[in-house]
């Protein structure tokens, strides 16, 4: 279990002041200038060292990610972008870092910022938060106020940090759709190459990082790479907020080491799985856009990249969505790939026509109306969707069905059975519960 002394977002629950005096009384902006002084180097080869890899859902080296950005050129500004577009079902930990400690990511910012050799931040915030941009406006007016950023602020680094509300578009969690959004274009995927790094905002090199993966950088610097290479397995450091919702006691955020077994991060922090642990179905361990994990492979599973991948799932945004014996579980994917439905941009053909074919199919089979040819035919299709779109959403949206079937196919097929032996033209309404 990870101690409250190495907890970076030690006002997570909002219980302190997240204002810039109480930021300051639990740490922030400590010596920040010490850290620049150090040179963009030794900044980026201590993110590096400490492992921390993206806690947006991809997973990719953030030290590395930084150190793709450019040398400078005066005719063409680097620009640091934060996605705070939190949009992924089931994921709720960006939005409490900016709530409750805002200080920690305008921080974060400012350092990331100066390693990459940017003076712009542009920080896009999901539509719908409405509480946390008020909140994240005021803590930048209070860094502006206090010299901490700005033209010329205390620390030597000309530093300026902007807010964009988003208009509540899924797709726009997608980096370079979130460019677009940002220059005031409709909200779709780019292809990539170029990438970002070279041709990004404006035409310019960007670097494009999650909340979370920001905010947590003063802190190792401070505290050093080691210290947070020392929690979690190899290649998979440090600590990671999950968002723990579904059929437990306690639905909860929290601070935890990485690679924390499954069993202890429900025990320990949400009171077990509703009902007793024999009472687990399946698990969602990365947010709805990764396959569910069925009870006996997850119970015991270590809570971290490497390990999820192995088990055909993955880490996602650690949105852990856990269900029981309860959910009708074909129905709560039906209901997942309606929202990929809902939420495709419709650019490319294969998640444009692919994710509604997979939500009426798998309608169909919730209700047993289907043929079990159909279970196959339906798997193909996400292999046609998977990799063949421009951006992840097609295959965010093939991954939960692929679960579905890869672990459930005797459900699918009892209720194919069911009905074939009761055919009747209604829909069925009543389905149980699909989640609480």
């Amino acid at each position: 279990m990870l101690e409250d002394k190495d907890r970076i977002f030690t006002n997570l629950y909002g219980f302190g002041d997240w204002r810039l005096k109480g930021a300051i009384a639990r740490g922030a902006w400590d010596n920040t200038k010490k850290l620049i002084d150090k040179g963009q180097e030794w900044i980026i080869n201590e993110m590096k060292a400490s492992g921390l890899r993206g806690r947006g859902g991809a997973g990719f080296p953030t030290g590395l990610k930084w150190s793709f950005m450019p040398k400078p050129d005066p005719a063409r500004p680097s620009y640091l972008v934060v996605n705070a577009d939190e949009s992924e079902p089931g994921t709720c930990k960006d939005r409490e870092i900016m709530r409750n400690d805002p200080q920690l990511l305008i921080e974060g910012c400012f350092i990331a910022c100066f390693a990459m050799q940017a003076h712009a931040c542009y920080i896009y915030i999901r539509g719908e938060y409405i509480l946390e941009g008020q909140r994240l406006e005021a803590a930048i007016a209070e860094a502006y106020a206090a010299k901490l950023i700005g033209k010329n602020n205390l620390h030597g680094w000309p530093f300026d940090i902007y807010v964009h509300h988003g208009a509540g578009a899924y797709i726009c969690g997608e980096e370079t759709a979130l460019l677009e959004s940002l220059e005031g274009k409709k909200g779709m995927p780019r292809l990539k190459p170029p990438f970002p790094a070279n041709m990004g905002l404006y035409g310019s090199p960007t670097t494009v990082n999650n909340v979370e993966s920001i905010a947590v950088a003063p802190d190792i610097l401070r505290r050093g790479a080691a210290w947070f290479a020392s929690f979690g397995a190899k290649n998979n450091a440090g600590t990671k907020l999950f968002c723990i919702s579904g059929h437990v006691n306690k639905p909860c955020n929290v601070e935890e080491a990485m690679s924390i077994p499954f069993r202890e991060l429900i025990d320990r922090h949400c009171g077990g799985v509703r009902g007793g642990t024999d009472n687990l179905l399946a698990v969602i361990p990365g947010g709805s856009s990764v396959p569910l994990v069925p009870a006996h492979q997850i119970i015991d599973a270590a809570m971290d990249f490497d390990t999820l991948r192995d088990l055909k799932s993955g880490l996602g945004t650690a949105a852990v969505i856990v269900m029981d014996k309860s959910t009708d579980i074909v129905r709560a994917i039906a209901r997942l790939s309606y929202f990929y439905k809902h939420e495709s941009c419709g650019q490319c053909t294969p998640c444009r026509e692919g994710t509604g074919w997979l939500w009426r199919v798998v309608s169909r089979m919730a209700e047993g109306r289907a043929q079990k040819r159909e279970i196959d035919m339906l798997l193909e299709v996400t292999t046609q969707i998977e990799g063949h779109t421009i951006c992840a959403l097609g295959d965010a949206a093939a991954w939960p069905v692929q679960g579905l079937i890869r672990h459930f196919r005797p459900e699918i097929e009892r209720r194919i059975d069911q009905y074939t032996a009761n055919p009747h033209s209604e829909p069925v309404k009543d389905f149980g519960v699909a989640a609480e």
